[in-house]
């Protein structure tokens, strides 16, 4: 939480930071974009490399990394040698060892909670999310006005507290590891083989994708409907910070309704109130409705991305776990550039009612498509695959 919240607050101080230095949005952009790049670029050779490595001492080095990475920025404004070249070396580093620590902390929550709790640990990894999304962001207001370095040298201590949480975690983080040599390529091609030959794992990730594109830009959608009703930017961010309280509500939620429905029945369910759902943005008159349906619409997030994110980690094999989420995030979320650009397109040219009932369509298809999948239907129940 407190790594969370540090990371929250940098991410906000960079772009204030970057714009104070050049007055330049596309500089801030770009730095921004330095942050991403990693990630695209390096998922899949990072996936296999951290079925290879000891995860927890990749998580224990990564932290390590950014707490230096974030700390030279204070350290270079106090001696007055700051340079914008810096700041992108600082971003690219940042999400560099991002990449690798969050795969290696996805392919080690098995060892670290048993199984059958799987989907409530995640649940519980959203609310900090959610949580740290309302704070951070204030927080990093509220320092960023005390001293410009502050918000980096917040963060930099921040990951010092994951580094020493992380020593007093006492379960192993994996197996013990074969110790061939490592052939990349050939271990990558293992890990989307894995994927690409089991029918339920495959289809979950190409409805995820399919199902994030069409509503990730949904705050640019937001932001145009609240405009045109003459909300002020004050009431634009509080329309846009429902959407944590809505997904704080919904991460809650996920152990009880996993006691009651099955894993198909949830997700099936979940699809359909994330696509019909999605229509209330269409019809909301106000800002007051609007704020209310922001909420309303991402309490099925964390239910539905922890359900499936648990259920995937109960049914990959532990020596595969960093390939094969590697290759399901790059399916699942590759696609949000696309899905930026679409909707851009479409507000240009339809306005924000109609983008909102176009977009609306491949989610309804989607929503038709997991309904008609058996395997998504017959899919085992948790603690079968615990037994298996």
């Amino acid at each position: 939480m407190i790594s969370s919240v540090g990371t929250r607050v940098s991410m906000l101080a960079f772009p204030l930071f970057v714009l104070a230095l050049t007055h330049s949005p596309a500089q801030a952009g770009l730095i921004g974009a330095m942050r991403g790049l990693p990630y695209a670029l390096l998922i899949l050779p990072a996936g296999a490399l951290v079925d290879r490595w000891n995860r927890k001492r990749v998580m224990i080095l990564c932290d390590i990394g950014r707490a230096i990475a974030l700390g030279s920025i204070p350290i270079a404004l106090i001696i007055g040698r700051l340079t914008i070249a810096q700041l992108y070396v600082v971003s690219l580093v940042e999400g560099t060892l991002f990449t690798f620590f969050s795969l290696a902390e996805t392919a080690c929550l098995p060892h670290v909670v048993s199984k059958e709790q799987l989907p409530t640990a995640a649940a519980q990894g959203m609310v900090i999310d959610s949580v740290s999304g309302l704070i951070g962001p204030s927080i990093g207001g509220v320092l960023y006005g005390i001293g410009r370095a502050v918000p980096f040298l917040t963060d930099a201590i921040s990951y010092g507290a994951s580094v020493v949480s992380l020593f007093f975690i006492k379960a192993k983080f994996q197996e013990d590891r074969d110790p061939a040599p490592l052939h990349l390529w050939a271990d990558i091609k293992e890990g989307l083989s894995w994927l690409w030959k089991n029918p339920l794992i495959r289809f979950l990730a190409l409805l995820t994708g399919g199902m994030f594109a069409p509503v990730v830009g949904y705050s640019l959608i937001l932001i145009v409907i609240a405009q045109s009703q003459h909300a002020s930017s004050f009431v634009i961010g509080v329309i846009l910070a429902c959407g944590g309280i809505g997904s704080i509500l919904g991460a809650f939620l996920v152990t009880p309704l996993q006691k009651r429905f099955s894993f198909g029945q949830l997700m099936i369910a979940s699809t359909w109130i994330w696509a019909l759902t999605w229509l209330l943005f269409a019809v909301a008159p106000n800002p007051l409705i609007l704020g209310i349906v922001t909420a309303v619409t991402f309490i099925i997030v964390p239910i539905y991305l922890s359900v499936q994110f648990g259920y995937r980690l109960a049914l990959i094999p532990d020596h595969l776990q960093g390939r094969v989420n590697s290759v399901f995030r790059l399916i699942a979320f590759g696609s949000e550039p696309i899905g930026l650009a679409v909707t851009g397109i479409l507000l240009q040219a339809f306005g924000p009612i109609t983008t909102v009932l176009l977009l609306f369509v491949p989610q309804f298809f989607l929503s038709v498509a997991a309904t008609l999948n058996k395997g998504l239907r017959n899919a085992k129940p948790i603690e079968e695959l615990i037994e298996d």
